[in-house]
C-alpha cells in the first residue's frame, strides 16, 4: 500500500527528473512541513495519510490566501506562481464540493438546527457543527462558513 506521503516523493522524483521546477519545489516545500509536523511534538512520528493530508490543505490555502494578498498588491507575477502551486497541491485533495453541492448540504443542515430550535447568532455554531462532519475537506471552512452566513441570513 502506497502512504500519501511515498506518492508525494515519488512524484518529486518524476519532476525533477523531468525538471519540472514549479512542481518539484512545491513538493519540496510540502514535504518540509509534512516532515516538520513530524518532529514537532515531544517525540518525531510518522504522519498517517489523513495528517499528511491535512497538511496539503493547510498548504494549499496558503497559497490561496499569498495569492490574492499578492493581487492586491499588484504583484500580478507573484499571484500566478502562488496559484500555479495551489492547482500543483490541489491534485492531491479530495474532489472539492461544488456550490450547488455544498449550498444542498448547508441548506439541510441549516433546516435540521432551527428544527432543533437554533435561533440567532447562535445558530451559526449549530449549523456548522452539522456540516463540518458531511463536508470534511471537500470544501474549506471559510467557504463553508460564508455560505452558512448567507443561508441563515436568507
Amino acid at each position: 500500500m502506497t502512504t500519501l506521503k511515498s506518492k508525494l516523493h515519488d512524484d518529486l522524483t518524476a519532476a525533477i527528473k523531468a525538471r519540472d521546477e514549479l512542481r518539484s519545489s512545491t513538493l519540496r516545500l510540502t514535504l518540509s512541513a509534512v516532515a516538520y509536523e513530524e518532529t514537532a511534538g515531544k517525540e518525531a512520528r510518522e504522519l498517517s495519510d489523513d495528517e499528511v493530508l491535512k497538511v496539503i490543505v493547510r498548504e494549499a490555502k496558503k497559497r490561496r490566501e499569498a495569492a490574492e494578498a499578492f493581487d492586491k498588491g499588484g504583484r500580478a507575477d507573484s499571484a500566478e506562481r502562488e496559484r500555479a502551486e495551489g492547482e500543483v497541491l490541489s491534485g492531491y485533495l479530495p474532489q472539492q464540493l461544488s456550490d450547488e453541492e455544498l449550498t444542498a448540504i448547508v441548506a439541510a443542515a441549516v433546516a435540521e438546527a432551527k428544527a432543533a430550535g437554533a435561533e440567532g447568532p447562535k445558530a451559526m455554531g449549530a449549523v456548522m457543527k452539522i456540516v463540518k462532519p458531511k463536508v470534511g475537506d471537500r470544501a474549506e471552512g471559510g467557504r463553508v462558513a460564508a455560505t452558512v452566513k448567507s443561508l441563515l441570513a436568507g
